[in-house]
């Protein structure tokens, strides 16, 4: 006897357009088309483990569920962010009974990158057994977050966000399949497809957002400015501690280097946009100045020190500007690493070399038993020296003679370093007889 009270919970609109076949699913061509791996994979009539890599909302639970009825095994779900080693032994336990009656498991751990290590070690011994097939799904690069015992059994798969036209073809099918009666202009797909950011369960709930403004409002014709009044707007894509996070700093530290002010701007409203710390930004260009462009222009580490604390003062937005013009003059300024290399290759130098002494001429001499000993006996003021310099003195200790660490390039203000540190050494060659 059915229940008559029971009243079935309407499904999201992105769990009711779950592809059912591989061929239903949207993107990931890379993978998915004919010869391409995870293809050749469902060919194989064998599952294997995987981890799934890729931004959210790119199909990664979807290929999980799709491994388990193309090979119709038994599907078990685990969420790092909820389940603990209690909850795998359970999970084992029903693969245990699932093999009992001929069907074997695949377990898939949603956000495995959650799973500290004693967490990811706890599945080893069922993986290696056969005993389940493992399926990862992780936002973050498996190779800082996945142990490496874990990783060496498992094929790990890069999904890539949806594009502009692979987004714009699901937005047909959920127009096809349940929205008919929304119609939107070709303005608001755009931005549709814009706040959508690559995210394909975004943009369904976006439309689910939009039906239910509709029905509100009475519109029959939805455009950019409804959009725009209606929506509730999310940051675009962005994890301020993930692999994410990371990659788009390095993307705004390697354009100013290359010198792309367009470049940098980008990356730098992207992170802002996306939510990162503006303090830790302007720490990151404070260090950009000083790594990249040194001494070829002084400048630089004035200007992105003076953003900084402009950022201190003023805050959001108005201090990003000081930001925004700072990132511009890194990127054209003259560069230089001279000062980071030499900098560098004396630490490496000291790290490994002994403790020598220092010279006695160099050595202070307070009191009178220092001065008896010598202490700054031979020292040379370089201001009573000709151009103010003590030609073909040392500073170095014994035994380590002209390293050569320092070497300004040809350009900005480092040019003309080199040109009085040529004009140097032809003193002190004079010095030591050697012109």
């Amino acid at each position: 006897m059915s229940d008559l009270f029971k009243v079935e919970p309407t499904p999201p609109l992105a769990e009711a357009l779950r592809p059912a076949t591989l061929d239903e699913v949207i993107g990931q061509s890379h993978l998915l088309g004919p010869g391409k791996p995870l293809r050749l994979a469902f060919e194989s009539g064998k599952p294997h483990s995987m981890i799934l890599w890729g931004p959210p909302g790119v199909g990664k639970t979807t290929l999980a569920r799709l491994t388990a009825n193309a090979f119709d095994c038994e599907f078990i779900p685990l969420s790092a962010v909820f389940s603990g080693v209690k909850d795998i032994r359970a999970a084992m336990e029903q693969a245990q009974q699932n093999l009992a009656q001929g069907r074997h498991t695949i377990l898939f751990v949603d956000e495995i990158h959650r799973f500290n290590k004693s967490q990811q070690d706890a599945l080893l011994p069922y993986a290696e057994s056969g005993l389940v097939t493992f399926i990862g799904a992780t936002t973050e690069n498996p190779s800082f977050e996945v142990n490496s015992a874990l990783l060496s059994r498992a094929q790990v798969y890069v999904l890539q966000a949806l594009t502009e036209d692979e987004l714009k073809l699901l937005l047909a099918r959920a127009q096809e399949r349940v929205l008919s009666h929304l119609q939107f202009d070709e303005a608001a797909v755009d931005t549709l497809i814009g706040y959508a950011d690559g995210d394909a369960r975004r943009l369904l709930n976006l439309l689910e957002q939009i039906g239910s403004a509709i029905k509100a409002s009475g519109v029959t014709q939805v455009t950019s400015e409804f959009l725009q009044n209606a929506l509730t707007l999310n940051a675009r894509r962005f994890d301020k501690g993930g692999d994410n996070f990371y990659d788009q700093i390095s993307a705004l530290h390697k354009s100013v280097r290359g010198s792309s002010p367009d470049g940098a701007l980008y990356w730098l409203c992207r992170m802002l946009d996306g939510g990162a710390d503006p303090m830790y930004l302007s720490r990151r260009i404070v260090r950009m100045a000083w790594e990249d462009i040194g001494l070829a222009d002084p400048r630089a580490m004035q200007i992105a020190n003076d953003a900084a604390a402009t950022y201190e003062r003023l805050g959001s937005p108005e201090g990003e500007l000081a930001l925004g013009q700072a990132v511009i003059y890194l990127a054209i300024a003259a560069k230089s690493n001279a000062g980071y290399n030499a900098f560098n290759q004396a630490m490496a130098f000291v790290r490994k070399d002994k403790s020598r002494e220092v010279p006695v001429h160099l050595r202070n001499a307070p009191t009178k038993l220092m001065k008896e000993l010598g202490y700054g006996h031979e020292y040379r003021y370089a201001h009573d020296e000709p151009h103010a310099y003590a030609a073909g003195e040392t500073y170095l200790p014994d035994g380590i003679g002209d390293p050569g660490w320092y070497q300004p390039v040809p350009r900005g203000v480092e040019s003309k370093i080199a040109e009085k540190m040529q004009f140097l050494k032809s003193l002190d060659d004079q010095a030591n007889g050697k012109d």
